[in-house]
């Protein structure tokens, strides 16, 4: 009987969603068809590499080759499929890294990767395709002075939103409403990262919807409506409950079908690959006449998105009536 293609299952990272990243890892590995793949998760803590093995233990993954050891068998994991929040499995990093291996994996390619985690350069360069998104600026650790009080209420307004720029998670993102609310919050977003975007607030409905292609096909999923209890779609909505999560969203098949278009088409546009989601804010005008138009706003992209029992991906899977276990077969084996 010939072996079967072992998949390492990455997680971890060094952002502040290292714990959540090991939640998606067991959602996934959960789903993998053992039928078809030997699974592991890999857990990655700084430059502290680990397989996670059945019987509890675990055993060091060499950087060099990718390769660990299971008693005398040396595993050379044929497939990596990347789950890590934030870097350095959603900037670009592990994606070069896997590349020199020539190790196939999961998401998107270094560019896309990096594109990607930098919200605020996505945003231009997304714009330049009419793609509409909040007006922005960032302020870079060490030149915070080149960006006055005054730009930032001339520019942005208030309230707005202060959030790291290039993190894959919400921690650090704070609603300011007040100039005194300013500072302290770029100061906490200047914990995860270098970078940190001041972004305008759009009051409207928040959805998501999450998208994968490969040479086989592919889909665009349901479109979920998240309506968070807090001020804001937070940490805690995301990962404690606080929110209503309704997949299909309660929005007319017209705007439904804007969103997946627009999904569809930004999945296009960057040349992603394997499943992403777009997260949008959609605001409401309306005419003189009392006609109503509905503005999609993208927010942002997630190109590892969560994957535990009750993440978005895995709602609308459901909802799109498929098998998670199905789609993560396709999108391995498109790449073996």
């Amino acid at each position: 009987m010939d072996k079967l293609p072992v998949v390492a299952i990455v997680c971890g990272g060094d952002s502040s969603e290292h714990d959540v990243s090991l939640r998606s890892a067991q959602g996934i590995l959960s789903n993998i068809d053992t039928t078809r793949f030997e699974a592991y998760i890999v857990e990655l803590t700084g430059t502290t590499w680990e397989a996670h093995l059945p019987d509890g233990s675990r055993t060091a993954v060499s950087r060099e080759d990718f390769s660990f050891r299971i008693g005398r068998r040396r595993v050379h994991p044929a497939f990596a499929y990347i789950t890590i929040h934030g870097t350095p499995g959603e900037d670009g990093v592990l994606q070069g890294y896997f590349d020199l291996l020539r190790i196939p994996y999961s998401t998107s390619g270094v560019l896309v990767e990096a594109l990607t985690f930098n919200k605020f350069c996505l945003n231009q360069y997304l714009k330049g395709f009419g793609v509409s998104v909040s007006e922005s600026l960032v302020i870079r650790r060490g030149n915070e002075d080149l960006v006055t009080d005054s730009e930032i209420l001339d520019h942005i307004g208030l309230p707005c939103f202060v959030k790291p720029n290039a993190g894959g998670s919400s921690f650090g993102v704070t609603k300011v409403k007040t100039l005194e609310e300013l500072h302290p919050a770029i100061e906490l977003a200047m914990k995860e990262s270098d970078e940190v975007m001041v972004e305008a607030f759009m009051p409207g409905t928040e959805l998501t919807c999450g998208c994968y292609r490969t040479s086989q096909g592919g889909a665009v999923l349901p479109v979920t409506e998240v309506v968070t209890h807090n001020e804001f779609f937070d940490y805690d909505a995301k990962y404690n409950g606080q929110v209503d999560e309704i997949t299909p969203a309660r929005i007319s098949d017209d705007l439904r079908d804007r969103v997946q278009a627009l999904t569809s088409a930004i999945y296009d546009i960057l040349g992603c690959y394997g499943i992403i989601r777009v997260d949008y804010i959609v605001t409401h005008t309306t005419d003189d006449d009392g006609t109503t138009h509905d503005r999609i706003n993208m927010l942002e992209i997630n190109t590892t998105p969560g994957m535990t029992a009750t993440s978005f991906i895995p709602q609308q899977v459901r909802a799109a009536g498929l098998e998670l276990k199905d789609v993560l077969t396709e999108i391995i084996d498109d790449r073996l």
